[in-house]
This record gives structure tokens, sequence and C-alpha cells, in this order.
């Protein structure tokens, strides 16, 4: 099965810096795109249809896609593994704080049923719209990985989940998902195609479901002119 999720930082002139909560990044310089530009990336190269909009969610910050995945993967209308066409300014694999430690070394120690413990996490403080992807990739729900980047995208793609010498194959791996092979089996190897030049991206098939994130502390107000759009495309579930 196929998601494509989307994030309203993609669709800027410029990649935002991280605003202070409850604040917005100004405008000037992140300009979002024209609302034509946006139709023809979504219909030509994501091969959407307003006459066949997809089930899905629009979301006010992009963890909550891996809730949504959740939800569908425990009504049984989304199947693990499942591709991820993540069409974003940012990778969200966990670059950065609180980083990649806590999924490499804490998540994959557990048994794979038992990694989807998502509001423990929460509570941990851990999980967080910068990393909900890494976490995914962890669970072993995503088998292949599409990044599908805005053209001023800043290099935020951590070495370490990587499969030594790969750039195009994640693996994730640590002393402690090493020491419990014995019990949860080898992580898996995940195929992962990275677009830094989006026009050369072209969907790998249908989508089952389509989740928007707005991000408002990466995202002018201003870019939120263009949510109506995507909601032509998903029928909320």
């Amino acid at each position: 099965m196929r998601v494509l999720d989307i994030d309203l930082d993609f669709f800027l002139a410029d990649c935002c810096p991280l605003a202070a909560i409850g604040e917005r990044p100004a405008l000037a310089g992140h300009e979002p795109w024209m609302e034509a530009t946006v139709v023809r990336f979504l219909e030509e190269q994501c091969g959407l249809s307003t006459a066949r909009p997809l089930p899905g969610r629009m979301m006010e910050t992009h963890d909550g896609a891996v809730r949504f995945w959740d939800e569908r993967l425990r009504e049984g209308t989304l199947t693990a593994p499942f591709r991820v066409t993540h069409v974003d300014a940012h990778s969200d694999l966990g670059i950065g704080k609180p980083g990649p430690g806590f999924a490499l070394n804490t998540v994959l120690a557990r048994r794979p049923e038992a990694r989807a413990d998502i509001p423990a996490y929460y509570g941990q403080k851990q999980l967080d719209e910068a990393n909900y992807l890494l976490f995914a990739l962890a669970f072993r729900w995503v088998g292949e990985l599409d990044n599908v980047r805005n053209p001023r995208s800043r290099p935020d793609i951590p070495r370490e989940i990587l499969a030594p010498g790969q750039s195009d194959l994640i693996r994730l791996s640590s002393f402690v998902s090493r020491f419990f092979e014995g019990t949860n089996g080898p992580e898996p190897e995940i195929p992962f195609h990275v677009y830094e030049d989006y026009t050369a991206f072209s969907a790998p098939g249908d989508f089952d479901f389509l989740t928007v994130a707005v991000s408002p502390r990466y995202a002018p107000r201003e870019a939120e002119a263009l949510l109506p759009v995507f909601e032509r495309y998903i029928r909320p579930v």
C-alpha cells in the first residue's frame, strides 16, 4: 500500500527558520507557491484527482501522520509495511534534538509488535513533528520511503540511519538492536529515494491515503491560503 504525506512548508519559496512556540515565520522570502503550480504538482506528479479524493486528514503538526497511520492499521484499512511518499521541506527523520538516539536504542530494544507505544513516547517527550517518520521506520511500518524535497531544503538526513556506505538504503542499527537480533530478527533494509529536484519525481502508483500538515512553526500564516486546494483531494476519515 502507498500513502502520500505532505507538509505545507514544501510549497514555499524557501525553508523557514523554526519559529518560537505560538509564533509564525515571516512571509518575506517564504512566499507560498501559486495555486496553479501546486495543482500541477498534485495532479501531474502525484496523480491526484478531485474526482477521486483520497481518504485522509488535514492536521496541524506533521506528527499527526503517525497517529493517523496507527488508526488505519488498527482498523485494518492500512497494512504494513507500506510505502511512504514524504513531500516536505524536511526529512522528519530525527536530525537535531532529541535526535535519533532514543529510537535506535530504546524503541529498537522492544519486540516489533510492542514498539508502537505512541502515547508513551509523547509522554517521554521523545516523539515530535521533526522525528515522527523515524519512529514509523522503527515500528517497521514503512517498507519503502520517498523524500521529495523543496529546492531550498537544507541537509537534514541523519547519516546513522543509513546502511553503511549507502545513501539510498535505510537500515536502523545500534548496539542494542544487534543485541536483540536473536529475538527481534535483523532490522529491515528500506529503499530510500531522495528527490532534491522535485520535478524529477513521479508517483510510484496510486495512493491509498493522503495526509497534509500545516506545521505552523515552519510556514507563514499566508501559506494557509493553499489549504482549500488540498481539501479538494481529501475525503476526511
